[in-house]
């Protein structure tokens, strides 16, 4: 490609301004020529920032659900860990009340085995 090809090409896309009355190349700035180009990147960049925003907020959806799933978690095992105690606690009740009633069975006469059989012999 040669220098006055690309020039075109370049007059095609963009509006030469020159900064100073001399036609040095150096001190141009090119602008885009078309309104449509620049609203193409706008909408591009606009998709870009809406997928960026619904994935931060299905990001943000997770993290919170992550959140609430943790600590129903931890009121579960909070509550296992209650339920467990009562139960030892339970547990040692029944052997003293157990205890207690073989005490007072065998303290009674009412309970008492009689073996009238070994009494005859």
């Amino acid at each position: 490609m040669d220098g006055s090809s690309k020039e075109e090409e370049e007059d095609s896309t963009f509006t030469n301004i020159s900064l100073a009355d001399d036609t040095d190349q150096s001190s141009r700035i090119f602008y885009p020529r078309s309104q449509s180009l620049l609203s193409k990147m706008m909408n591009a960049d606009m998709d870009v920032d809406a997928e960026n925003q619904v994935e931060l907020e299905e990001k943000t959806r997770l993290i919170n659900q992550v959140l609430e799933l943790q600590h129903t978690l931890e009121d579960l095992s909070a509550r296992v860990d209650a339920v467990k105690e009562e139960n030892l606690k339970l547990k040692s009740e029944n052997q003293v009340l157990g205890q207690y009633i073989e005490n007072l069975m065998s303290a009674s006469s009412v309970f008492q085995t009689t073996d009238t059989k070994s009494k005859r012999k």
